[in-house]
C-alpha cells in the first residue's frame, strides 16, 4: 500500500464519527387527555372516498393505491365540489378550539388533589371482596 488507509482503518474512523450521544427527550410527555387536532378537508374527503373505493375495488389491499386514487380525485374536484368537505373540516376545527379552551382551562386550574389513604391498593381490594356479601371462601392454591 502506498500510504493509503486500509479498509479496517476507514471503517473504524467512520464509526467513531457516526456515534452520537444519547438524546435527552426534548418533548414533554404527551397528555392523553389533550384533544386531537381536527382533520383537514382532504382527510374528511378521504374518509368518504375510502368507503366508496373499497366497494368499487374489493380485492385491493394496497393503502398506497387508495391514497394515490384519493389524491388524484381530490385534485380533480372543483372548489364547489370540495365545499362540503371544507365545511365539515371547519366545523371540526371550531369544535376542537372549543375543546382546547376547556382543556387549557383545566390545566390552569391545576390537577385536583385527591387524598390518598394509608392503605395500599391490595388492602382496599381485599376489603371490597369481604364486603360483597358472598359466603364463598377464597382458595389460595
Amino acid at each position: 500500500m502506498k500510504g493509503g488507509k486500509s479498509k479496517a482503518d476507514t471503517k473504524s474512523s467512520k464509526l467513531a464519527v457516526n456515534k452520537k450521544p444519547a438524546k435527552a427527550s426534548k418533548a414533554a410527555a404527551k397528555d392523553p387527555n389533550k384533544p386531537k387536532r381536527p382533520s383537514s378537508a382532504f382527510f374528511v374527503f378521504m374518509e368518504d372516498f375510502r368507503q366508496t373505493y373499497k366497494k368499487e375495488h374489493p380485492n385491493n389491499k394496497s393503502v398506497a393505491a387508495v391514497g394515490k386514487a384519493g389524491g388524484a380525485k381530490w385534485k380533480s374536484l372543483s372548489d364547489t365540489e370540495k365545499a362540503p368537505f371544507v365545511a365539515k373540516a371547519d366545523n371540526r376545527k371550531v369544535e376542537y378550539e372549543k375543546n382546547m379552551k376547556a382543556y387549557n382551562k383545566k390545566l390552569e386550574e391545576g390537577p385536583k388533589e385527591e387524598e390518598e389513604s394509608d392503605k395500599s391498593v391490595s388492602e382496599v381490594n381485599d376489603e371490597d371482596d369481604a364486603d360483597d356479601g358472598s359466603d364463598e371462601e377464597e382458595d389460595d392454591d
